[in-house]
């Protein structure tokens, strides 16, 4: 699990981490916001009628997640289409970076991921309390449910919606930090051929199997990032239609 220790940028080792250390989490967050900005911003400065590649990069984004907001969320959560769309670069730059030879996935951190679930969840609470006053709360009350059910019902949905914040930034997390883990115990195997004769076959195998579970957190970097996004336009919706 040292692929995913938090160590200063600058000094030793082992050196205590505050919460103004420069640390290895930091550059990588700060190389996250400087690739989607030359992506979004660089590459799309020329507006080409015939876009590059990096153009149709940054549009094809843009409209998915337009689409993904308006679909889900409806056409009145349009605008915090700007909010879920930087989550999702965020969060998929992020991921992809992670995969890179000696980088350092950020997202596979509860701190970074929490901040992020913490962020929706606030958002989504004030923005349901500021357009609904106490109407709010008429999404914990299921007035469809025989009137005895209700109380109960009321306070499963109480609980699910505080749940929300952990489940948003663990899912995340977790799958991030199992993928990169799993990689690494393969590579455990990779030099046996050096060692042993058992080797001749081992190697092989754990290079095949690490070339496999690596093509599949390529994908898992871009459907983590989705999953987060499209929970956010949900939660959203509810913010917005409580009694939907």
């Amino acid at each position: 699990m040292d692929q995913f220790i938090v160590k200063p940028l600058f000094g030793e080792v082992g050196d205590p981490v505050y919460w103004y250390t420069i640390t290895n989490v930091t550059l990588w967050l700060f190389l996250t916001v400087v690739a989607v900005s030359l992506l979004l911003v660089a590459g799309t400065r020329g507006r080409a009628i015939i876009p590059t590649k990096i153009q149709s990069v940054a549009e094809l984004s843009y409209g998915f997640i337009y689409k993904m907001v308006e679909d889900v969320a409806g056409k009145d959560a349009v605008r915090f289409f700007p909010y879920i769309f930087t989550l999702f670069m965020f969060i998929v730059m992020s991921n992809f970076l992670g995969l890179l030879p000696l980088a350092f996935t950020t997202t596979s951190h509860l701190a970074v991921t929490v901040v992020l679930a913490l962020a929706v969840f606030l958002t989504v609470t004030i923005t349901g309390f500021v357009l609904h006053g106490a109407k709010f709360l008429s999404l914990f009350w299921v007035s469809s449910a025989p009137l005895p059910l209700r109380p109960i019902l009321a306070l499963i949905e109480v609980i699910s919606y505080f749940v929300r914040p952990v489940s948003h930034s663990i899912r995340l997390m977790g799958n991030m930090m199992a993928g990169h883990a799993v990689i690494k115990v393969f590579a455990a195997f990779a030099p046996l051929i050096l060692l042993s004769g058992l080797g001749v076959l081992v190697t092989p195998l754990s290079v095949l199997a690490i070339s496999t579970i690596y093509a599949l957190e390529v994908l898992v970097a871009f459907i983590q990032a989705y999953v987060f996004t499209i929970l956010t336009c949900v939660y959203l919706k509810d913010a917005l239609h409580p009694s939907h």
